[in-house]
């Protein structure tokens, strides 16, 4: 890839970032950790395809935080495909980087078929773990108004499991917990299973220090309202 052809896929890639927790910094680590994984592949891979699939992953994320309703992976599979046939690329080469993208996504039964597009999907995978992957959560949450955990009817922190309302808890429990599970290649559930001890430290880190204090303050303040004045 000639870096006119690189500049040019970038540039069209910062016009369509937006989102604090999918922002082109998150574009280039998993650029970066897909180059990672690939070096480390015996099969032959096309790095082109690659690369202008690790780019161009996230541009269908504006229309679907618009609008929940829509997979951004396969918004953003067309609209790059769209792209890349009017900038000049062959169609073969565009139709394999929309399989790319079309499967990078955790909640989607759309296996990815081929090695760059399982590449793509454990590189964007590795942003959801470790320490990383904690802090990215936390911004969604934020920008979603989503709370951090949520409480039952007897004031008790819940811990995420079963819960019925969205919370960084909740994710946790349901995707970024069962994440490590859910690698396609060797190096990339290697990468992640050296971040992993981070991401559960944070969040048993959370639930003690918020437990205990929701216990012990019901209790002292049940000490200190009454239902009637003395």
């Amino acid at each position: 890839m000639t870096s006119q052809v690189y500049r040019l896929l970038e540039d069209y890639m910062l016009s369509c970032m937006g989102d604090s927790a999918h922002d082109k910094e998150h574009i280039y680590r998993v650029l970066y950790s897909a180059l990672e994984i690939a070096g480390e592949e015996e099969q032959e891979v096309d790095f082109d395809v690659l690369i202008c699939a690790c780019l161009l992953h996230d541009v269908g994320r504006r229309e679907q935080f618009e609008d929940p309703s829509l997979c951004h992976a396969r918004v953003g599979a067309e609209k790059a495909y769209r792209f890349l046939v009017e900038q000049g690329f062959e169609e073969e080469f565009a139709a394999r980087v929309r399989h790319c993208i079309q499967t990078h996504r955790y909640r989607s039964n759309n296996e990815p078929e081929t090695l760059e597009a399982r590449i793509l999907f454990d590189a964007d995978k590795l942003d959801v773990t470790g320490t990383i992957g904690i802090a990215r959560t936390l911004f969604y949450k934020g920008r979603v108004s989503e709370p951090l955990y949520t409480v039952d009817e007897q004031g008790r922190v819940q811990d995420g499991t079963g819960d019925t309302e969205p919370s960084f808890l909740k994710e946790y429990k349901y995707k970024l917990e069962n994440i490590y599970s859910h690698f396609y290649t060797k190096k990339g559930a290697e990468m992640a299973r050296a971040r992993r001890q981070a991401a559960e430290s944070y969040y048993r880190s959370l639930l003690e220090e918020v437990r205990p204090l929701y216990e012990k303050g019901r209790q002292a303040l049940a000490g200190r309202v009454t239902d009637s004045a003395e």
